[in-house]
Order: C-alpha cells, then structure tokens, then sequence
C-alpha cells in the first residue's frame, strides 16, 4: 500500500514538472519571464533554508555567495573566454569552497553573533567588489547577451528541481539529515552523542552556499549585466530569510510557497502601482499578519493543510481499493 501510494505521489510529481516545461510554449514573454524568476527565488530560499531552517543558523551573508557565483562567471566568461556552462560548474565549485572556508570561521558563533558575522561578512564582499578594478568596481560588469528567454527557464527550473532533491534527499530521508536536525535542537547534546558537530556544520554550510553560486552564475548570464548592489547587497539575503519565514521555515514545500508567493506579489503590485516602494508596506503588513496568526509560515495556512490531508486520504483509499479489486 505504501508502495502503491509512494508510486503515485510520483506520477503525480513527473505531471507537475511536465506542466511547468509546457510553460513557455503557452505563455507570453513577459509571464516566462515572471515564472523564472519564481524558480530563481524557489532554489535560493530552499537553500537558505538547509542553514537557517534545517540546522537552525540564522545567515545574513548568503547572498555574498549569489554575488560571488555571479561575478566568478561574469570574470570568467568575458576575461577569460569561457562559454556558459563551464563557467557556471567552476563558479557553484569555488563559492562552495569559498564558502568552506568562510564558515570554518564564522561557524564558531552561533545565535545573534553569527547573524551579525555573516551580514558583515557579505556587507565586506560587497565592498571589495566596488573597489577591485578588474571587476568592474562602480560601473559593474557586462557579460555577452543571451536572448532565448526559453533557456533561462528550464535552467532555473533545473536548478530548483535539483535544489528541491537535495533538500529531500540530504536532509529530510538521510542520516546526516537527522545530525543537522539534532545540531538545532540542541547542539551540545548531539556532541555528547559522538556529532562532529563542527564538520557537520561546516558541511552544511559549504552546501547551502553551492546552489546560490550556480543560481547567482545563471542569474549573471540572464541579465548581461550585473553590479555590486544588484547581486551583492543586502537585500539578496533578506529576501531569502523572508521567503522561508513566509512559507514555513525548516519545512521541505514552505520556502516554495513563500518564494513564489513573495515574487508573484511584488510583481503584481509592479505592475499595478509600478516602481515605487508601497509593495514594502503591503510586504511587511503581510508578514507581521502571517508571524501573528501563522507562526509556521503558509504551509500550515488551514485551507492548505486540510487539502494536503484529504489529499493523502484520497490517494490512501485509492491505492486500497485498486488493492482490494487486484486480489
């Protein structure tokens, strides 16, 4: 029965993805366009969500790894001469070293000390960057066109497809899974239990840090231009933190639904009011409404929790009575 159910979650999941590729053959530009930034946001808050929900680190500096990933590829493509592809690779595999490294320090704090050492971490990247001549410094960096819109969709869509993997696969059904989770709960206790609590740590932090890099190397070439504000200031990485607190933090399908809630939102109200700052203003009525009323994010917003259980009922009774009519 187990099987059976598990099965058809599957075919369930195989028709949604094939859904979201028939997008650009039925969409207009623009709503493409709309859809993959959905996805962009979608793979950055599950990745923050491996440090900030499933091991309970709060991280202002991610987005210094989506700048990092962005400008790598950026350098490599228009100094070096490298097509796309490999350039995204060797970006992911730097930022995650880089990343290694940085959390090797910053990771020996914890609670509001490593917030603060992470914001000013990214706040010393972003910095960097501005006055480093071969990056462009003030002026930016510009990175060869690319005009098929078609190709950044079913790359972010990928991205946050193997993201979404990762998160149930490394976190959710393994058992470093469980050490990450026990670091959260109580952290002293699981290194009393024989937790290399500080590899560990470092471990989810270096992966946390691969996916914005790759996604940071995609949202580069998908731009042709990039800046130290635009892919390096602060509000990269609030808006992660943001997202998954909207949607449910430390949950597998809550960062997806505060992503796709937050950007479509804003997007709506650029449209209708354009480029003015009164979606902040909804924004944070939105989430002081959601933190009062809803603690665990949208997630468990009652209306999607009784459709999730009546949902698994229906496919549970299913599966049971094709089990009844086959014996």
């Amino acid at each position: 029965m187990v099987k059976s159910l598990n099965n058809f979650r599957l075919i369930s999941y195989g028709m949604l993805v094939v859904l979201l590729c028939a997008l650009p053959f039925a969409l207009p530009t623009f709503w493409v366009r709309i859809a993959t930034g959905v996805f962009m946001w979608v793979g950055l808050s599950l990745s923050w969500n491996m440090i900030g929900g499933y091991m309970g680190y709060v991280s202002f500096g991610h987005g210094a790894f989506f700048g990092v990933g962005a400008y790598i590829t950026g350098l490599l493509m228009t100094i070096q001469g490298f097509s796309f592809l490999p350039a995204m690779l060797i970006s992911g595999i730097l930022t995650c070293l880089f990343a290694g490294f940085v959390g090797y320090t910053t990771l020996r704090l914890n609670g509001a000390y490593f917030a603060i050492g992470t914001w000013a971490f990214a706040e010393m990247m972003r910095q960097t960057v501005l006055v480093l001549p071969f990056t462009g410094g003030p002026n930016g960096l510009r990175l060869p066109p690319e005009v098929n819109e078609n190709l950044f969709f079913f790359l972010m869509l990928i991205l946050a497809l193997i993201v979404l993997a990762c998160c149930y696969i490394v976190f959710e059904k393994s058992s470093f899974g469980l050490k990450v989770r026990a670091i959260r709960e109580e952290e002293t206790a699981a290194q009393s239990l024989g937790v290399n609590t500080v590899w560990v740590k470092i471990q989810v932090f270096a992966i946390s840090a691969l996916f914005p890099g790759i996604i940071g190397a995609a949202y580069a070439y998908w731009m042709t231009y990039i800046h130290p504000d635009s892919v390096l200031g602060p509000l990269i990485a609030d808006q992660m933190v943001v997202m998954v607190l909207l949607g449910g933090i430390g949950t597998l399908y809550g960062p997806i639904i505060g992503a796709a809630a937050m950007y479509i939102g804003n997007r709506i109200i650029w449209i209708t009011w354009g480029d003015s700052s009164g979606y902040l203003i909804i924004l944070g009525l939105a989430i002081c409404l959601i933190i009062r009323f809803l603690p665990q994010g949208l997630v468990n917003l009652g209306v999607l929790g009784r459709m999730r259980v009546r949902l698994d009922k229906m496919i549970l009774c299913r599966t049971e009575a094709r089990e009844e009519a086959s014996k």
